[in-house]
């Protein structure tokens, strides 16, 4: 599925009612999505099993949230994140985001839980510029390499500004 879709700049919504729900395995591909994340993304059920996570990924997110998140999760803790996604028609969706990792018997990681919500309107204008200004940094590196360290230090730099910890500062918003 590399059919490449460009954003339309049009936002849409679900209810706060709702819950995104995904799954994936340790390579990020999805293995269980509900119906309501169908719903927002335009995919079925069908045509996102086993593909990347990343399927619904926004141009405007920066590499190094993701990173954060990936790094928080394969140590085997939870993470809250704002992401905006994109949906197959190109529109964007906002979710407040709370990814887990799933054990085994042995407390192996086995795959990854995502419940996603509607996030107050007030968080989304609290960090959209800072991923904008993130992503602008990113972009300056021509390596990629360097640009997720380069992006990731700005996050990094921004959340020790705030004088409290990512996981204060995400619910701070």
């Amino acid at each position: 599925m590399s059919v490449r879709i460009s954003p339309t700049h049009r936002e849409v919504f679900f209810s706060p009612d709702d819950l995104i729900v995904s799954k994936t395995d340790l390579k990020g591909r999805i293995t269980y999505a509900n119906k309501v994340f169908c719903d927002i993304c335009g995919y079925g059920a069908a045509e996102l099993m086993g593909q990347p996570h990343s399927i619904i990924r926004h141009p405007d997110m920066p590499r190094a949230v993701f990173k954060l998140l990936w790094d928080t999760i394969q140590d085997g803790r939870e993470v809250f994140a704002y992401v905006k996604n994109m949906a197959r028609s190109g529109d964007h969706y906002w979710v407040f985001a709370h990814v887990t990792p799933s054990f085994d018997e042995n407390r192996k990681i086995v795959g990854y839980h995502s419940n996603r919500r509607v996030p107050e309107r007030s968080a989304v204008e609290a960090v959209a510029p800072l991923y904008a200004e993130v992503l602008r940094e990113e972009a300056r590196h021509a390596n990629g390499k360097d640009a997720l360290a380069a992006g990731y230090r700005r996050l990094l730099d921004f959340v020790d500004a705030q004088g409290m910890p990512y996981d204060e500062l995400v619910f701070a918003l």
